[in-house]
């Protein structure tokens, strides 16, 4: 199957970067992509005042507006993430999965929030305006299982593990690792998390802007079940296109059966 990561620019003006996502999958329909994934919050500035202004409810116009993406060019869209406000007002970091035909198939909700003060570093707090998810997500391809996190929920192995022992064969990633955390750890929990899970995974990041109030690292990636960075892009706007071999998936399991040898009564979880 062929996977693509749209590394694209993020500006204040949601309706412009709604045209920006068609006008890069236009771009690259001549080869015939399987799935697409966007950035996490792909239609606002990632600030977290910003969430709630830029929230709508499940089916509102930028939900649509993938959905109609998904149909006109008969991928599996990986919506990114948008903010999603629901019947009492809560905020979530939100992510939609749509099949070949538009038909929403998944959803996940950002399920750890991203709170952290870094001496000297960075500081954000996703909990000021968002509430969090509460379950991991995999949904259902022709191509069998696959899982959606977004962004700091890879940091905990165990749910990622989760999305690994439900049979998902591949795990994308909406994300947007910043200019401290991605130097230090981008490329390394990807190829970790993929290793422990012997599984492919795929995270795209927004494009660097350095005039943002939060600076994204890029580097979209895709790494394979043997811990291998297969490609990545460096910070500018661009797209990571890759064919996944899900039969090498197999042999790589068959060969060092990781997940068969757990002893799952040894831990607790």
């Amino acid at each position: 199957m062929k996977v693509a990561a749209i590394q694209m620019p993020t500006v204040k003006d949601k309706i412009q970067n709604i045209r920006t996502v068609g006008t890069y999958i236009e771009k690259i329909k001549a080869e015939n992509p399987d799935f697409v994934i966007l950035p996490e919050m792909f239609c606002c500035p990632y600030q977290t005042e910003n969430f709630p202004i830029y929230a709508e409810r499940e089916g509102g116009p930028s939900w649509q507006a993938m959905s109609d993406y998904a149909r006109k060019y008969h991928i599996y869209l990986i919506a990114g993430s948008m903010p999603e406000t629901d019947d009492v007002g809560k905020v979530y970091n939100t992510s939609y999965i749509f099949d070949r035909d538009g038909k929403q198939i998944g959803k996940h909700r950002k399920a750890h929030l991203f709170d952290i003060n870094v001496k000297n570093g960075q500081y954000f707090k996703e909990s000021d305006t968002l509430t969090s998810g509460d379950h991991a997500t995999v949904f259902d391809t022709e191509f069998g299982k696959m899982g959606v996190m977004i962004c700091y929920d890879i940091r905990f192995p165990e749910f990622a593990r989760t999305m690994a022992l439900d049979d998902a064969r591949m795990i994308f990633v909406p994300a947007a690792f910043n200019m401290t955390t991605g130097p230090a750890h981008w490329e390394l929990t990807f190829r970790a998390r993929a290793l422990d899970n012997q599984i492919y995974m795929l995270g795209c990041a927004p494009a660097r802007d350095t005039q943002a109030g939060y600076i994204s690292w890029g580097h979209s990636i895709v790494t394979d079940p043997w811990g291998r960075v297969m490609k990545q892009l460096d910070e500018k706007e661009g797209i990571l296109i890759e064919e996944i071999d899900l039969d090498r998936e197999d042999q790589i399991r068959e060969q060092l059966p990781l997940l068969k040898h757990r002893k799952s009564e040894m831990y607790h979880l």
